[in-house]
C-alpha cells in the first residue's frame, strides 16, 4: 500500500521560513517523480515544484519561483520543500504527489497523493 505523509506544516509570520517533508513508503521512491501542489481554500489544486527521480530536474510554478525549492533523499524515501520568505497567499493546504511517469505541474499526472499538511502564514 502507497503512502505518502507530509509533515512540517504550521504557523509562521510573513517573511519566514518552513521546510515540509513527505516520506513515502510502499513504492520504489527512486523511480517516481515527485510534485508538490497547493490548495486555497476553495479553489483547485495548484502547481509548486517537479523533481525528476534523480533529482537531477526540478522546475517551481511561477507563483513561488525564488522563494521554493524542491529537493529529494532517495536514501530516506523523501522529498523536501524548502519554503522562504513566506507571505499570506502561500497559506494553503500543501499536498505531495508521485508519479511513475513524466509527472509535471499537471496534478492529473499523478498517481498517488499524501494527506495534506496546512500552512499559514499570518501578516
Amino acid at each position: 500500500q502507497v503512502q505518502l505523509v507530509e509533515s512540517g506544516g504550521g504557523l509562521v509570520q510573513a517573511g519566514g521560513s518552513l521546510r515540509l517533508s513527505c516520506a513515502a513508503s510502499g513504492l520504489t521512491f527512486s523511480r517516481y517523480c515527485m510534485g508538490w501542489f497547493r490548495q486555497f481554500s476553495g479553489k483547485e489544486r495548484e502547481f509548486v515544484a517537479y523533481i525528476n527521480p534523480t533529482g537531477g530536474s526540478v522546475y517551481s510554478g511561477d507563483s513561488v519561483k525564488g522563494g521554493f525549492t524542491i529537493t529529494r533523499d532517495n536514501a530516506r524515501n523523501t522529498v523536501y520543500l524548502q519554503m522562504n520568505s513566506l507571505k499570506p497567499e502561500d497559506t494553503a493546504v500543501y499536498y505531495c504527489a508521485a508519479d511513475s511517469g513524466p509527472g509535471g505541474r499537471y496534478a492529473s499526472s499523478y498517481d498517488y497523493w499524501g494527506q495534506g499538511t496546512q500552512v499559514t502564514v499570518s501578516s
